[in-house]
């Protein structure tokens, strides 16, 4: 008896089932919605799905309102609009949107489960440094989470000015709720959605776990201190960054009175009297202006007395964050790419120099041993290293070192390299090059991906999907990986991923002591 037709109509069946249930309505807060499938059609994916009304007009900077109800069904089979941005970085954002503007406040969710069903849900918040970025990025498409049994949750959020803008006139409609953090609250109403809606997908709201590179990364540590989100998630996960940074960055928490003096500042450049003179502009005026003033930079998160009332770090000095289970780490070398492709390279005596400007004359002996270098070759990887640590390594550092005091902690560190012919890796893997790799998404990108790196990939993305699941990457793929504790153990990800003891830990301590006075 040949088996092959039988196989096949059993298949024709499935997909004929998968089809079915990706096309049969589900009920969330709005209205009902039909999703499609993914690549792999025992995926369903629910794209543009609206979580708050569009904040235009009168709505903008304002913070997020209730979703506008539809009739009918709608379609939830195209993405939705990203948020209004520029390209950064000299480099455009991949993302499926089919095209950009105010009305953006969409999510996407991709499933394998059944309404009412039980599976912990992965709630994605892009980067892009609170300027740039969204959910339909394809190298944090949900795909293969949910073919691991994860219900996969990405929304959009405000950025730049349009999301990050304070003034007084807006603190003073907020009724005491400060302004400048529309963003933030466009992700909180995104998690309050999760936990109304993902049983409709057959997510168990009661097991929610947020993640985040970058500006997501920091989002994820603010979340676990704001007293309006730490209650809707269970467990954490962040890439590159939390908000421990130092003074003088382009996204440090700033007072409500210093952004809302910058506010003032803007709307009288563009000549605008008043916010409602403001909201009659054009977005792509604002967003000129925008990118006019710091190159985009210098719109995000501050201190505006509602969702941050407080400094992050304050919050977790005192203990008062969420106490969940927090794997978190940072590539091995977040900023080298300012040396690889620096014609002018680092020597023995500029990367002296820059140690004295950092540290001082009283820490420059210990500064200098801890970023040793005897040669200009070696001047420019303790260059690259210096360059990292005080972007986004040491405040990741710190975030794992006073969480892990109250609650499990997880921490990596990034270590897969890709030989690029640029040469941007040659001093270890640059900022953001661990996202496709989390997300088992390398396909995304026409890179000269390896075995190693698909073993890397595997590795990385198993013990992210093992954590959500129970909250420790153990299991299934991955080896063992204990807890940061007292031992400070490390999982460093490579082709052959191990655990071995903290490295430069003398360099993050010297930088505590600068950003403790």
């Amino acid at each position: 008896m040949n088996p092959r037709p039988l196989a096949g109509t059993a298949a024709a069946v499935l997909a004929s089932s998968v089809n079915l249930l990706a096309a049969e309505p589900v009920k969330v807060t709005g209205g009902r919605i039909e999703g499609t499938t993914g690549t792999d059609p025992s995926v369903r994916v629910y794209r543009g799905v609206p979580f708050a009304a569009p904040p235009v007009g009168a709505l903008r900077w304002k913070a997020p309102q209730p979703v506008t109800p539809w009739t009918g069904v709608r379609k939830a089979d195209t993405w939705g609009t990203r948020c209004v941005q520029a390209a950064m970085w000299g480099m455009p954002l991949v993302s499926r949107e089919a095209g950009m503007g105010e009305d953006c406040l969409y999510l996407n969710v991709w499933t394998t489960a059944r309404p009412g069903g039980k599976q912990p849900v992965l709630f994605v918040i892009h980067g892009g440094g609170f300027a740039q970025g969204s959910s339909s990025e394809p190298r944090t498409d949900g795909e293969w989470f949910a073919k691991q049994g994860i219900v996969v949750v990405e929304p959009n959020y405000r950025l730049g000015v349009l999301g990050f803008l304070a003034h007084p006139e807006l603190s003073r409609e907020s009724n005491g709720k400060g302004s400048g953090n529309y963003g933030l609250l466009d992700q909180a109403a995104a998690l309050e959605w999760v936990r109304a809606n993902a049983a409709a997908f057959g997510g168990d709201p009661g097991n929610v776990t947020i993640n985040g590179e970058s500006a997501g990364s920091l989002s994820v540590s603010a979340h676990m201190a704001s007293p309006l989100t730490k209650h809707l998630f269970h467990k954490a996960i962040g890439q590159s960054g939390a908000y421990f940074l130092l003074p003088g960055g382009n996204i440090e928490e700033r007072s409500l009175a210093e952004k809302e003096k910058d506010g003032v500042a803007f709307a009288e450049s563009l000549g605008a009297k008043s916010i409602a003179e403001m909201r009659a502009k054009p977005a792509e005026e604002l967003l000129k202006a925008m990118m006019a003033r710091k190159g985009g930079w210098g719109w995000s998160p501050g201190l505006d007395g509602n969702f941050m009332p407080e400094r992050a770090a304050v919050v977790y000095a005192a203990g008062r964050q969420a106490k969940v289970p927090l794997l978190a780490g940072w590539t091995s070398s977040e900023l080298g790419m300012t040396v690889a492709l620096d014609p002018q390279k680092p020597t023995v005596a500029s990367l002296a120099d820059d140690l004295r400007q950092r540290f001082g004359e009283s820490r420059l002996a210990a500064a200098t041993k801890a970023y040793a270098a005897a040669d200009d070759a070696q001047a420019q990887q303790a260059t690259a290293d210096l360059r990292s640590d005080f972007f986004l390594a040491y405040s990741t550092w710190k975030w794992i070192e006073v969480h892990a005091a109250h609650a499990p902690a997880y921490r990596y560190r990034f270590d897969r390299a890709l030989d690029l012919p640029n040469g941007m890796n040659r001093f270890g893997a640059i900022h953001a090059s661990d996202i496709e790799y989390s997300f088992a998404t390398l396909d995304s990108k026409p890179d000269p991906w390896t075995p190693e790196d698909r073993q890397a990939s595997a590795t990385f993305a198993s013990a992210l999907a093992n954590f959500v699941k129970t909250g420790t990457p153990n299991g299934p793929g991955v080896p063992e990986w204990p807890a940061f504790g007292p031992a400070r153990q490390v999982m460093y990800i490579d082709a052959v991923s191990h655990v071995g003891p903290e490295q430069g830990r003398a360099r993050y301590e010297l930088i505590d002591e600068l950003a403790a006075r």
